[in-house]
């Protein structure tokens, strides 16, 4: 009972911070909805397109673009204008319909569509090959409906215009790609990629910036009362770890609630997900408590702390995947435990895997876990005698 009784102590005392709550209830579902709506946005890019007197040829192509599902078209009064807003990135590409496009496509002419991209974007090509499909598609209505003119009845325009209609029924040739390798290395795109790295670094930060609670605790003398009591030492410290894992628990309950009632994240193998959120508040509270220790002022806690966590976080591949950066880094990133974090929770969401499967980040984030309760013990013993 007096262990529950110093825990329940020290999260009131947090609980009233309200700096605290706003890092630790917030901030994270902020950050998630931010980084969520950007990764998610990949998959639709912003084209911006310059008219130079196309006609009605010009109208249909954007149209066609405006209908496409992964394109979202961005009209630019100029060539230098639209050159700039590629080289700023404000769209994922550029294209130019040249003048007398419609005159030419009538005489049976070959019509060139400008199409502006960074070669070394990633991003860009993407978005060219999307342009491109709605570019061939295009053409391909447009050579339907010479051929019906030349070898049928009616004139272009009414064969162009049927060709139009007609096209979006006719059945298409399914295309499906198929990764030959389903152990993919990364988090799916959009909230199932912000919410568990989002999860794995904040729990981490406010641990970190909590230890300045066991600063202030220590300040007012409060250990020295409690031991008066009398009260063991190892009873506050289990006291103070009860404190640190229930914090870490109700964030990541929380994260996990709003990602999947809100944003849909699924969360993998449900048992699987509990040891991992389990595992990772161990490892938290433990970090929290080295952080209380290590510290003289909570004021130092507060602002390095937080700093040492995103560092951190930053190399163990919670701002963005590990699998693309050198095999250098990733080694170093491995050295964090937010890197073994990520991997489990990649296994669970990516590659639809179980505890077994992710036993052994667990191993390693059970080892993390120990030796941050390990130090963190024995210098608030010193503390405690």
């Amino acid at each position: 009972m007096t262990i529950l009784a110093i825990a329940r102590v020290s999260i009131r005392r947090i609980v009233r911070d309200r700096t605290a709550l706003f890092f630790i209830v917030v901030l994270p579902i902020i950050v998630i909805v931010i980084i969520g709506a950007t990764v998610r946005g990949f998959s639709t890019f912003r084209v911006g397109v310059v008219d130079l007197g196309a006609g009605q040829a010009g109208r249909q192509l954007v149209t066609a673009l405006d209908r496409a599902g992964d394109i979202q078209v961005t009209r630019y009064s100029s060539v230098a204008a639209l050159t700039k807003g590629v080289a700023r990135s404000e769209v994922s590409a550029g294209v130019v319909l040249p003048a007398g496009m419609d005159t030419i496509e009538r005489r049976g002419g070959t019509v060139t569509v400008g199409v502006l991209a960074e070669q070394a974007n990633s991003t860009q090509q993407a978005a060219v090959t999307a342009v491109s499909s709605v570019i061939t598609d295009q053409g391909s209505t447009i050579q339907a409906a010479r051929f019906a003119a030349a070898h049928g009845s009616g004139s272009f325009d009414e064969n162009l215009a049927r060709a139009l209609s007609v096209g979006p029924h006719v059945q298409r040739v399914e295309v499906r790609t198929v990764q030959a390798e389903s152990r993919a290395n990364t988090l799916p795109g959009g909230f199932s990629y912000s919410a568990p790295t989002e999860l794995v670094l904040f729990v981490f930060i406010n641990a970190l910036a909590g230890g300045a609670v066991i600063i202030e605790t220590r300040r007012l003398g409060m250990y020295e009362r409690m031991a008066a009591a009398p009260v063991r030492p190892r009873t506050i410290i289990a006291g103070e770890t009860a404190t640190y894992v229930t914090i870490a628990l109700l964030q990541s309950v929380m994260i996990v609630a709003v990602g999947a009632l809100f944003f849909g994240v699924s969360w993998g193998n449900p048992l699987a997900a509990i040891v991992l959120i389990l595992a990772w508040a161990v490892v938290g509270a433990g970090a929290g408590m080295l952080s209380g220790t290590l510290f003289r002022t909570p004021e130092q806690a507060g602002a390095i702390g937080p700093a040492a966590g995103i560092a951190l976080g930053m190399l163990g591949g919670c701002m963005w995947p590990l699998s693309i950066v050198s095999s250098t880094m990733r080694a170093v990133g491995h050295a964090t435990p937010q890197a073994w974090a990520v991997d489990a929770w990649t296994s669970l969401l990516a590659r639809g895997g179980t505890i077994i499967s992710i036993a052994p980040q667990l191993a390693v984030l059970a080892a993390f876990a120990a030796a941050f309760l390990a130090i963190a013990t024995m210098r608030l013993r010193r503390v405690l005698a």
